[in-house]
This record gives structure tokens, sequence and C-alpha cells, in this order.
């Protein structure tokens, strides 16, 4: 039966028998059996179909996998600045099936698990998957903690490279955009020698290259965060002409002291000053980037003669990856038995850009802009515009001016990290006795990780050593000379010696972290005939598995005496972890028992033992009715144990800076709605600091899980399946977001940390284990297939529908409302109804498909100035719109050895729906949503294989 990979197929149709059927094992399952619609579902998709929807990376696949959740696991969500588990996952991408997080999917390569990633060693970078071997893919939809391991909670997704390649193929692909930015290139080869048949031996190799380029925010019209007539505005400050700030030494020396409003005498301009939006200025659109900023919006009025620079145009849509996998294999026949080795490697390169450095002043940095003879033009036109407006700082004149300005001239900060992953198997398999059969394997793999700093990043201080050699210039004594011109008008240009002083304190090339995971794994199992029932045999399996998890993290990787402070760098050196080790030691065994020729039941035990958690046995009972051949029935139930990751538990605990306007003190302010003319509800801003790291008395989450679905096939021309399931976790290993704690606040007082004043400092957001998850859905597969015009006509449909999904953060609270359809700053978004349809066309040595993709909406963000009733946006909409867009193949194999493919990805050129998102504090996008829409727009993609022999 056909199945559609970019559709998202589950091969909900009966599988037709082979003459000589062969019992082979399909994932989900240790016991061999007939391939045929099983109890579990597993959705199959080939090499074929891959090619055939230009699908070249296991990240394109998991986007176009409709139970595939909506968080920041790709390259795309994960491409700004980000918290909570996606923190260290630079150039990283993971799987999030049905919703349940990266590290809750288990990813296996032929069967068997691969390294996580080597900086968070919790969830498997999908970069290190070498695509050019791949075979097909299975994807079970299902928990599967009683078969491969207690982390398999939202499901399992199995790789499995080519086995018995016999030739020598290679072939490029590129995917282009229409508008510039994002575009993807691929090639690869694969060569093989012998036929396992005839031969008894298979030798193969492969390599693939692939390189995806940056996509910035400046390429696409629809990335505008100056939208306040709906609802959206940029909420910072910094700006690339640089906004007055009140400072201790300065012209307005603080903010008890900051000028007034005219016209008003409660109010004064503390929240800063541009001179370009004072009366008579330029205005700050003068400045490209930039606008007034929207004190209604973000209900702060003390920042009325503000602007604000659009950082959403600056940031990186899609990190520029470039990527190489290389998988060496030989397959050996021993009479019955087949011995395998297999070695894969991959190098993965990639680069974070965020928006450029913004510079605030503070005790550590205060930055002047002086008034001396370099500056005195410059100096004394900002100053006449600012006392045209306020008089009463003439007084001032001559006296530094304190500012907070944003660094076009440095351009964006960048990360540029490299992956190396390894890979080492080998295994065999064959009879046993009589007609039981074993498998065996061991195998190594790691997956290592730097990260360096490129360009955006500068020293802060000027620092030297014992003898007072300089060993870092600083950007403040840089800035605070006057030679840099942060007050640049539209056509000037900053000077030579101020870009020298930039260049001078550069902190390029310096390390900021590095890490690696490795694993190591023995597994052996064997399966057979128990005994004969009047149904048929009674099948079991028995096996055991022991591996090693190790993970090391390196911080600041200078000597101790000589780390001059990087402004805004991430180092992470708080969470430097030493070679932590953890063994797990699994027993598990799997019964197959036909209770008529119609029902089917199999049952499942696994034990693993962990060190440091100890012993968890998890359950799986699963059923296969079918009445008759148009009918099958299946359900199942079982449970789940997952226990902490490294960094969940010995991250020791680092602070950041708050910079946003949407926190309060839920203790003054229960309404939990900033405001500006209530005191008790003040926007907490940069006076709080928000802890992050682990847990040492973190302990294991359980799940539990069900299922039940009905396949109906009429005739080999129609099938329709429909499967429901349901997913339970308790003691949930989580982050909990700054607003959850605020909305429970009585629960968790202790995570608001106080001074000596009762004054809140800071909040404690570091891992808990925590309250409960339900969530469950129904998911669809249509198929059909007819003759048509001399060839085939196949059409289908996936939908998948979210029935609920919420969670309380305490046993003892009440659940709290839907989660489906509804914003959330850095968790899954859950969509209630994702669908993905085709209609192919099958003729002779041509094929082609159309396929539509579709997102349903959701209930949008809300800035402060809406939620407390400031400002009414007239064309404010509080649901952000679906999203569908339409895709479109052709492919042909008419030529002897070659076959061509080209397609249009979103036909229609669609962009993205307007979110009311702004990248700040840990989220991501910046007026559209990344979870959900792909920014690239219409691309044009052609790809060639040639078969040389």
């Amino acid at each position: 039966m056909h199945s559609l990979a970019l559709s998202g197929l589950a091969t909900h149709a009966l599988a037709q028998q082979a003459p000589a059927p062969q019992r082979i094992e399909i994932t989900g399952s240790s016991i061999k059996r007939v391939a045929a619609e099983g109890a579990l579902p597993v959705q199959i998709i080939t090499r074929k179909e891959l090619e055939r929807d230009g699908i070249v990376s296991a990240e394109q696949l998991i986007s176009n996998l409709n139970i595939n959740g909506n968080g920041l696991d790709n390259l795309a969500s994960n491409a700004d600045v980000v918290g909570g588990a996606q923190r260290g996952n630079n150039g990283a991408t993971s799987a999030n099936l049905r919703g349940q997080g990266s590290s809750a999917t288990l990813i296996l390569l032929n069967g068997r698990r691969v390294a996580a990633h080597g900086l968070n060693g919790a969830a498997v970078d999908l970069n290190q998957i070498p695509f050019a071997a791949i075979e097909r893919v299975e994807v079970l939809k299902d928990g599967a903690s009683a078969i491969y391991g207690t982390d398999a909670i939202g499901g399992v997704i199995n790789f499995i490279l080519r086995r018995d390649f016999n030739g020598l193929s290679a072939n490029a692909r590129i995917d282009a955009t229409e508008a510039g930015g994002g575009n993807i290139f691929t090639g690869g080869f694969v060569a093989g020698f012998g036929d396992l048949n005839t031969d008894g031996f298979n030798l193969m190799a492969t390599v693939g290259v692939r390189s995806n380029k940056a996509l910035r925010g400046d390429q696409r019209d629809f990335v505008n965060t100056f939208q306040p007539d709906r609802g959206l505005s940029v909420d910072t400050r910094g700006t690339p002409f640089a906004t007055i700030l009140p400072f201790s030494g300065s012209i307005i020396p603080s903010s008890g002291a900051a000028p007034f409003v005219p016209g008003s005498t409660t109010q004064r301009a503390s929240g800063g000053i541009n001179v370009l939006d004072l009366p008579g200025g330029l205005g700050c659109g003068a400045i490209d980037g930039m606008a007034p900023y929207d004190d209604l919006l973000w209900d702060f009025p003390a920042a009325q003669f503000a602007c604000s620079w659009d950082t959403g145009r600056a940031a990186v849509l899609q990190q520029p990856v470039d990527n190489t996998n290389l998988v060496l294999a030989g397959n050996l026949k021993a009479g019955d038995h087949l011995i395998k080795a297999e070695f894969t490697a991959s190098s993965t390169d990639s680069a974070k850009r965020f928006s450029n450095l913004q510079l605030t002043p503070s005790s550590a940095r205060p930055l002047r802009y002086p008034f001396n003879p370099d500056t005195a033009a410059t100096y004394t036109r900002v100053f006449d515009e600012l006392v045209a407006t306020f008089p009463e700082l003439e007084a001032q004149r001559g006296l530094p001016i304190s500012y907070r300005w944003r660094c076009i001239e440095c351009g964006p900060r960048e990360i540029e990290t490299t992956t190396d992953t390894a890979r080492f198997f080998i295994g065999a398999d064959g009879p046993l006795a009589g007609d039981w059969d074993y498998r065996v394997g061991a195998s190594s793999a790691y997956s290592e990780s730097q990260s360096t700093l490129g360009g955006g990043y500068y020293y802060t201080r000027t620092t030297t050593d014992a003898d007072g050699n300089v060993i870092a210039n600083g950007i403040v004594e840089a800035l605070n000379t006057g030679l840099i011109n942060v007050f640049l008008l539209p056509g000037e240009q900053q000077s030579a010696a101020g870009l020298a002083a930039l260049e001078a304190a550069s902190a390029r090339g310096v390390t900021l972290y590095g890490g690696k995971f490795s694993l190591t794994q023995i597994d052996a199992a064997t399966s057979g005939p128990v005994f004969k029932l009047p149904a048929g045999d009674v099948m079991a399996a028995v096996g055991v598995d022991f591996r090693k998890e190790k993970l090391t993290f390196n911080g600041d990787a200078r000597a101790a005496d000589a780390r001059p402070q990087i402004l805004a760098a991430p180092f992470d050196d708080a969470n430097a972890v030493d070679g932590v080790t953890r063994d797990v030691k699994a027993l598990y065994g799997e019964l197959l028992v036909p209770v008529t020729k119609d029902l089917e039941i199999t049952a499942a035990l696994r034990t693993d033992d962990y060190s440091g958690f100890g012993r968890s046995t998890n359950p799986k009972l699963s059923l296969r009715y079918s009445p008759s051949p148009q009918w099958l029935i299946r359900g199942s139930y079982n449970t789940g144990f997952r226990v902490p990751t490294f960094n969940q538990i010995f991250n020791p605990a680092s602070s950041s800076q708050y910079t946003g306007r949407d926190l309060v003190d839920p203790l003054t302010c229960p309404s939990l709605v900033p405001s500006s003319t209530d005191p008790g509800c003040t926007a907490l801003g940069i006076d709080v600091d928000i802890i992050n790291g682990g847990k040492t008395d973190l302990g294991p989450e359980e799940a539990k899980q069900f299922s039940l679905g009905v396949i109906f096939e009429p005739s080999r021309h129609f099938s329709i399946g429909l499967d429901w399931w349901s997913i339970n976790r308790t003691n949930t290993i989580q982050i909990l977001g700054l607003e959850q704690l605020q909305e429970n606040f009585a629960l968790f007082p202790q995570n608001f940390l106080r001074d000596s004043t009762g004054k809140l400092v800071a909040i404690d957001q570091r891992w808990v284990n925590a309250g409960e998850t339900e969530t469950s859905g129904l998911e669809l597969s249509v198929r059909g297939n007819a003759g048509f015009n001399g060839g085939t006509l196949l059409m289908g449909a996936d939908v998948s529908y979210l029935l609920e999904k919420r969670s309380r953060v305490v046993a003892s609270a009440p659940f709290g409302d839907s989660e489906i359809g509804q914003f959330t700053f850095s968790g899954d978004l859950g969509l209630r109804w994702k669908h993905t349809a085709f209609v192919t066309y099958n003729k002779g040595d041509w094929s082609t498909t159309l396929t539509q993709v579709y997102r349903s909406g959701y209930k949008d963000q809300v800035s402060p100035g809406v939620a407390s009733g400031t400002v009414s946006p007239i064309n404010y909409d509080p649901k952000v719109k679906p999203y569908e867009i339409f895709h479109l193949s052709v492919a042909y194999s008419g030529i002897k050895n070659l076959t061509v493919s080209a397609g249009i990805k979103n036909v229609f050129n669609t962009d993205p729906p307007f979110a009311n998102n702004y990248d700040s504090n840990f989220g991501s996008g910046s007026s559209w949503e990344p979870r959900v829409a792909d920014p690239r727009g219409r691309s044009y993609a052609i790809g060639v294989e040639y078969k040389f022999f």
C-alpha cells in the first residue's frame, strides 16, 4: 500500500501477503513477524517517498510529521535567545513526538540508540543522521518503554540504513528561495560492492553533504515588529542613535532627578530620551530600523520620548548549517548468520546569530559620552536639542551624557558551533535453535561540540595582567573616549578611529564552552515460538541491554587568571560538569498470544536499573483484533519512567538579568497586570534576576499511556484509520514558566527571593518535579487509489487533532485551563488541528504530487498595555490565523540510470501568519511564529540522481 512521507502517512492498509512471507522485526516489537498492520501504529516512510517529496534532512522530515509537536526544536525556532531545556542547543535540531518533548522521544539508528547532543546530553541532534544512506524510516506513534527503555514516552523514530546496495550512484539537489536567503544544497554518493544473496557479502560507503544558508530577518517583508495598530511593538530602547538615560555623574544624574514631561507634574522621562523623538526632531524613523517606543502598548509612560529598534529584522530566521555525514557498512553472511559492522560519522558547523549588541549603563559599565575636542560638535548638537524641550538641564552642560546604544557597527552577535559525532557498531543475527533466532550487538558512540564566539562580542573593560600589560581592550573605555560616535545622523559614518577602537576590543575566537556525550551499549535478544495454540504459535522474545552514558561539559577554556569579562557572552562556567556517568541495566521480555485466528494479544515487560535512581519495571499490553479482512481494531496500555538528564541534575544555579516589562511582584500585584499607575504593579524589568540550573534532588517522572484504533479497508482501493491516544505524566521534570510561577505564587512562595526589605530581587526558575500533564488526541489517516487515464491516482489525508492538553503545577492543585491553542513563550504550542493532504498521479516514467499542509490558529500573545486596557489597537486580533501552504513536485525516470525531480514548495508564496511575538526573554520569532511556520517562502527545487552502474 502506497505511503507518503510528506503527508505523514501511517501505513493503515492491511498489507498484502507475499507468496512466501518472511518474518521481519518492525519498530515497536522484539518479535519477528510477517509484515502487516500490527497492534501499534507504525508509520513507514520509504526512501523513494523522501526523494520524491524533496526531503533531504531529518529536520525536514520531522517538521512534516503531524504528530511532531511545536516546540523550540528546529533551526528556525531555536535561532534566537532561548532558555530552559533549549539552552545549549546551538546548531541542533530534535524530534518532539506528540508534544512530549525531545528528551522523551527516542531516536534509533538501525534499531539501536545514538549519542545525545554533546552540549545538552538530553536529546539527539538529528543532524548526525546520515540521510544519504537511509533506506526507510519507521515512526512508532506510541510509547515503547517496555521494549526500548523508559524514555520512549512520546514515541520512537527508527532510521534504517541501506544494507545491500550494489553499484555507484551520485545525487545533488538545490532548493532555492524566490526571495533570496535560506537556500539549501545537498549532494552525495553511495557506493556498494557485493550481493548478499549471491556473493554472501556487501560493502557500502556513503558520503552526504548539506548546506543550509542563513536567512536574515531583513530578507522577509513579513518580519516587522513595528505594528502597534495590531498590538505589537519592540520593548527595547537600545537604538543605533543612542537613547539618553539617567545615571550618576551624567547630565541627568539619577532617575529621581530626570526631567519632567511637559505639561505633567507626575510623570518623568526617566525611561529614556531620544532627541530624534523630541518636538521638532527628525523622528525616530530617520534611522533605518528605528521607530518611536510604544509607551502605551508597554504601559511605560516614562519612555514616551524614547525610540526603539526592530530586533526581529536583525535576527536570523534560519541558522546557517553545514553538515557532512559518512557511513561505512559491511554485511557478511556466514551460513544462515549475518554479521554486521557499521561506522557512521558526522561533522556539523552552525552559526547562531543574534541582534547587535546593546550597551546599557551600570555601575560596572558607566557609559558616558564626554565633552572634548573630538566630540564637541556632536555633543553640542545633541545637548541643544535636549534643552530645547527640557531647559532645566542647561546647568548640566558639559557633563557626560549617559546612554543606551545599539552597536550596528559591531555586526550581529554570533556563536559558531562545531559538533562531531561518531558511532561504531558490530553485531550479528541468525538462527539459534529450532525456530528461534538471536541478535547481538555492541556499539560505542559520542557527540562532541564546541561553541566559539564569532563577531559581535566585545571585552567589557580594559584588563591588565600583574605587570600592567593590557590583555584585553574594553569597549566601555573605547566608548568613553568619545572616538566612537553613538549619535550618528542619517548619512554619517563611524570614523576610522572609532572602528579601530571597536576592533581592538573584539572577543572573536574565544571558546564559549564545549561538551561531549558518549554512549556505550551491549545488547542481546532472542525470539521464537514457545508452543502452539489452535490459532497459531505463541511467540516470545527475551533480551538484555546494558549501556553506559557519560557527559562532560566545559565552561570557559581560558586560564582561570586570564578571563577578561566579555559583554553579553552566555558563558556557562557554573554549569561545568566533569565526566558524570550513568549505568543502565535492563532485562525485557515479550509474549505474543494468538487467542483466536482474529485476535492476538501481546504483553511486554521491561525492568531498567538506573545507577542513582534504582529500578523501574514497565509493562505494555496490546491487542490486535481483525474480525474480517476489512476491519482491524487495535489498542495498547503501557507505562513509562524517565530519569532526569545530566544537565537537569548537575547544572549549578546561574542567574541572568530579566529585561522585559511583563513581570510584576505577585505579592503586591494579585492582578499580575503591569501598571504605571499602581505602585504595587510596577513592571520589574531589570531589577530582577532569573535563576536557572539543575537540582541534585530531582526524581524521575512517570507516565501512563493508552491507545485505541480502528482501520477499515473495504477494498484494496480505499482505507481509513482512526487512532485515539492519551498520555498522562506525573511528577514531571520541568521548568515552570515565569507566568506559571506568578499565577501560582501561593504554591511557590519560596521561588520568589527577596532582600532584607522584602523587595523581590530574583525568581528561582530551576528544574523541578512538579505536577502533572494530560495530553490526548486523535489521528486520522485516509487513503484511496484508482486508475485514471492510463495511470494511477493516489489520494490521502492525515489529521492530528488534540483533544486535551492541560497541566497542574503540583499534584494538590486543580488542573489549569486547556492549553490547546494557547500561546506559550518557550514550551510546546498545542495546535488543535494539523493535517496534510496529497494527490499523486503516476503514469509511465512520470510522477506528480500536490500536497497541502495545514496548521490551525491559536490565541495570541498579549502585550501589557492591551492586557491592562491602557490601549486598544484598532487592528488588534487576539487570534493567530491558520497556516496553509501547498507543495508541487514532479519526478521523471525515463532516461536510463537517471532520475530527475523538480518541485515548487509553498506554491502560492504564503507568508507566515502575523503573530504578536516579540523575540525577547527566551521567546522566539518576531511578528511570526517559527514553531509553526516556515519563513523561507516560495522555493524552487531540482534534484538529480545518476547511477553509474
